[in-house]
């Protein structure tokens, strides 16, 4: 169990253990959200995603003709070998294993790009489903909205569909994470 996880079960705890408690619970207002639901499923994320896709697939489709062109290269040399002298041989295959090194490199630099700009864009959706979230509860008059670290809870208090509505009426009126 986190140490997050062991204070709130302490938290709760203690508040049943009181009498007071009793009564301000009564009056809380709780609801708990999937936070990665809404980050694969808002059309926030959805957006960013087909963004991204749109955004590297060029690169990806320079790699792989490059992959082809040095597939191609490499079966030429392998039919050619027996004709070539030494030299032309071992130049050949010098040249094809610059060109197998110089792919790698581009799909090195491929992975380090995607990755730098997925993390960029994946902050943005989750900044703003926070923000939803808060809205939500703000609007509502939630005491307390719940995401990670839930053992059980009933399905009456999980606002996730909520925020989702919420989320698709902002993507829909042209909202942030454009």
């Amino acid at each position: 169990m986190s140490k997050k996880n062991l204070f709130g079960f302490i938290l709760l705890a203690v508040f049943a253990a009181t009498p007071l408690s009793a009564q301000v619970a009564g009056n809380l207002k709780i609801g708990v959200v999937n936070i990665n639901r809404l980050l694969q499923e808002s059309p926030q994320a959805i957006a960013a995603g087909a963004r991204l896709e749109d955004e590297f697939a060029p690169r990806q489709r320079e790699i792989m003709a490059l992959q082809t062109e040095l597939e191609a290269k490499a079966a030429r040399i392998q039919k050619d070998v027996e004709v070539m002298g030494a030299d032309e041989r071992d130049n050949a295959q010098r040249d094809l294993r610059n060109d197998e090194r110089e792919i790698v490199r581009a799909q090195n630099e491929f992975r380090e790009d995607l990755d730098l700009r997925r993390n960029e864009v994946i902050g943005a959706v989750q900044r703003e489903v926070l923000l939803a979230v808060k809205a939500f509860g703000d609007d509502n008059n939630f005491d307390l909205i719940l995401a990670e670290g839930i053992v059980q809870f009933n399905t009456r208090i999980e606002v996730t569909d909520l925020v989702l509505e919420r989320l698709r009426a902002t993507a829909a009126a042209g909202g942030p994470a454009q």
